[in-house]
Order: structure tokens, then C-alpha cells, then sequence
């Protein structure tokens, strides 16, 4: 039986691609570490995902982020133009669980665009303040809730 359980950190974000044939795949690394002896040991794994799973991960995983992943592993070679011969091993998932929450990234648009809002909301109080100043006075003009 060929199956990988792993949680680790993403060490990069995912890259996303799409194939000739429609294809999506995504590609990232995740480190793990491994206690003995009193010493820590990290390991770099190298995970694939294809189709909507590579979708997701690249929409929503990214750089640090703890994640479980589950596949096989599967080893491809290939030569090169000089004729050197390649081998690399993969996990190539099947579920990519999300462990510690939404990414940095999103945290951050979120303030942004609430900031925004409040400016815009800032604004349009004090343009409709000064286009309003000869039509009615403070005391006349309905509460805007």
C-alpha cells in the first residue's frame, strides 16, 4: 500500500498551472520535523495537487501556513538536454486539510478594505455636510443610522 499522512508548514506558496490539456496543477513544499535524541530535524516534502484540489490550494493556502495532507508518493525521472537523468519524489494528494486557519494574506485585505470603507464612509459624511450647508441646519436634517 502506497500512503502518505504528513502535517507540516507550507515553506512557499502554491504555484498554479494549468496544462495543454485544461488541466490544473499545483505544486508547493511542506516542512516537517522530526524530535530525537533531543535534537530537531526538518524534512522537505514536495506535494502535487491536480484539478479543483490544486484550485483550492492555490486560492487558499499560503507561506507558513499548517496543513495536513494525505496521498502517495510517486517518483518521476526524466534526462535532461546534456543527458543527466533526474529523479524526483512527490506526494501526490488526494486531501489537503487546513489546519490553522485563513492565510495572512486574507487577514490583511480584510483591514484593508474595512480602512477603506471607513474612509469612504468618513467622506461621504463630510460631502454630504458640505453640499447640505444652506438647505437645512444641523437640528433639520433626519439621523442617518
Amino acid at each position: 500500500m502506497n500512503r502518505v499522512l504528513l502535517t507540516g508548514r507550507l515553506t512557499r506558496d502554491p504555484e498554479l498551472r494549468s496544462l495543454a490539456n485544461g488541466k490544473a496543477v499545483t505544486q508547493f513544499a511542506i516542512a516537517t520535523h522530526d524530535y530525537r535524541g533531543g535534537t530537531e530535524k526538518a524534512e522537505y516534502h514536495n506535494v502535487v495537487t491536480w484539478d479543483r484540489l490544486a484550485e483550492i490550494c492555490a486560492q487558499y493556502l499560503g507561506k507558513g501556513q499548517l496543513v495536513a495532507v494525505e496521498g502517495r508518493l510517486q517518483t518521476r525521472q526524466w534526462e535532461d538536454d546534456k543527458k543527466v537523468r533526474h529523479w524526483k519524489t512527490e506526494i501526490v494528494a488526494g486531501s489537503v486539510e487546513m489546519l490553522s486557519g485563513r492565510r495572512k494574506k486574507d487577514y490583511a485585505a480584510e483591514s484593508a478594505a474595512e480602512a477603506l470603507e471607513a474612509q469612504a464612509g468618513a467622506f461621504g459624511a463630510a460631502a454630504e455636510a458640505a453640499d447640505g450647508s444652506d438647505e437645512a441646519s444641523e437640528e433639520e436634517r433626519p439621523a442617518v443610522a
